[in-house]
């Protein structure tokens, strides 16, 4: 039987300090999940004040590319807390994501999401999925730097940076061992990705030597991703870059029951936000019956991030109990196993009703007071020797003959550069390429020092200046080829920094 006076000793703690938040109702089901969740928190005395910011599909619309006004930038900047409702992007050009543009602006680094089954009062066959998806938030393909070199060919470039690895593989130990957590686990493709991939992993391995009492390990992404969903009881915390992240938390979502259950914390150095990961579900909209659990669940993740744990805990085994009592949204709903199917409004007002109360069947919520903000260290540049050995030049070329192009390209004469190999889509066309592969309008030709030499299977190569590499690209344009791009080839404290290519 619960203990009456701890029921209530639970129900009446408050927060003395006032918290002000930047709140963005957003789009869709946005102002009516916003709406039960400022509630909540009200009923909470979680002594939360919102301050309203305007982002999303009217600012679009009116005329704003980038989705948000000036004054909520400076709202933002005062306050250093945001709670945003889902928004939506209009379709078309011209519009980049908010989302995005938030995370990257305001440096905020770490994407956060915990996703854990309600066996059995929320369906999923993995009543013991307990998993937090720690992203990278900045960088990677969503740097969004995309051009369209040829005809044929477009391009996205993959960032991926020390600095940013450093960052989100220790907020991740750093969570774990805050969180009591047992595990993390890297995932990264860098059995293709050798540089970009790689260089994660290999920041991985070295930060997971400062945590001897965290088990790590490391897993490619694809049979990552399918061990993940087949047995998400093997995982506790998975550390991976952008678009990993982005895909394998919508997985973990889903297998643990539903996408719109789940909120997420999108953390920086200075600022932090909090959203739930569903979208706007304009489809729904206005109808009253959106759950609203992936935002309150973010708010608790708020709540926990400014230090009132006592209040987060509160909500959540009030939100646990509501569950576990059968009162459900219509996302929720099941016949014979739910009592009560509610509006969004009624959901709110019921687990107001629960607040103090604990879960009997399911894990009571216990965040540890010690929990919240996590700092992390400033990135230190350990400085290496740079040395330019050649460059790649990219040619937009209708021609189909590899042998062409190439044999035009070797007899140029360019002061100490020669060609080495020319690839199209990154596999070897010239010399000796194979007449199975398809070439497209977009060429590689690699150009490096006439110096260099190889010894054994290792190439050397020869240092270069960057004046010869103007020099080729003059009589590269005066035998009549379009340079489209070209990209330098260093050697970093003697080590290769560029892949070869495919049967180089």
């Amino acid at each position: 039987m619960e203990n009456t006076k701890t029921t209530k000793a639970i129900a009446n703690q408050t927060s003395t300090e006032v918290t002000k938040v930047a709140v963005a109702y957003g789009d869709g089901i946005g102002p009516e999940i916003m709406k039960a969740t400022l509630k909540i928190l009200e009923a909470s005395g979680a002594n939360i004040q919102p301050e309203i910011i305007e982002v999303g599909e009217k600012v679009y619309v009116s005329g704003n590319s980038s989705g948000i006004e000036k004054q909520s930038w400076e709202t933002i900047n005062k306050n250093k807390i945001i709670l945003k409702a889902p928004i939506t992007t209009p379709q078309g050009k011209g519009y980049k994501s908010l989302n995005v543009t938030l995370r990257k602006s305001l440096g905020l680094f770490a994407n956060v999401r915990p996703v854990n089954a309600l066996h059995p009062y929320i369906h999923t066959n993995f009543p013991n999925m307990d998993v937090v998806i720690i992203r990278e938030n900045e960088e990677d393909l969503y740097a969004g730097i995309e051009h369209q070199q040829t005809q044929d060919v477009v391009q996205c470039l993959k960032l991926i940076t020390r600095p940013g690895c450093e960052k989100i593989v220790r907020y991740a130990f750093e969570y774990a061992k805050l969180y009591g957590r047992k595990k993390v686990t890297c995932m990264v493709k860098d059995n293709i990705m050798k540089l970009t991939d790689g260089l994660f992993h290999t920041v991985f391995k070295e930060i997971a030597t400062e945590y001897p009492e965290i088990k790590s390990e490391s897993q490619i992404i694809d049979i990552g991703s399918a061990r993940l969903a087949a047995n998400p009881e093997n995982y506790d915390v998975i550390v991976t870059s952008n678009l990993y992240g982005d895909i394998i938390s919508d997985i973990a979502a889903e297998i643990a029951g539903s996408v719109g259950m789940a909120g997420s914390a999108n953390v920086g150095k200075n600022i932090a936000m909090f959203e739930a990961i569903h979208g706007s579900a304009p489809d729904i909209a206005g109808k009253a019956i959106a759950n609203p659990s992936g935002l309150l669940n973010a708010a608790v993740m708020m709540l926990v991030h400014v230090g009132k744990v006592n209040i987060a805990n509160k909500i959540k085994n009030a939100w646990l109990t509501t569950i576990e009592q059968g009162y459900h949204t219509a996302d929720m709903y099941e016949e014979g196993q739910s009592i009560q199917k509610m509006s969004t409004s009624e959901f709110a007002d019921k687990l107001i009703e629960n607040l103090g109360k604990q879960p009997q069947q399911l894990t009571p919520s216990d965040i540890d007071e010690k929990a919240g903000k996590i700092s992390i260290p400033e990135y230190i540049r350990q400085e290496q020797e740079q040395i330019l050995v050649g460059t790649d030049v990219f040619i937009n070329w209708k021609g189909s003959n590899p042998n062409e192009i190439g044999e035009a390209l070797a007899t140029l004469k360019s002061y100490k550069l020669k060609l080495k190999m020319i690839t199209n889509r990154g596999v070897k066309v010239f010399p000796n390429g194979l007449p199975e592969t398809y070439c497209t309008d977009h060429w590689r030709c690699r150009f490096v020092g006439t110096d260099a030499m190889i010894k054994g299977e290792t190439p050397k190569y020869a240092p270069i200046d960057f004046e010869q590499i103007l020099a080729l690209l003059s009589n590269i344009n005066e035998i009549g080829y379009e340079v489209i791009k070209t990209e330098n080839l260093y050697e970093f404290d003697g080590k290769r920094a560029f892949s070869l290519g495919q049967g180089e």
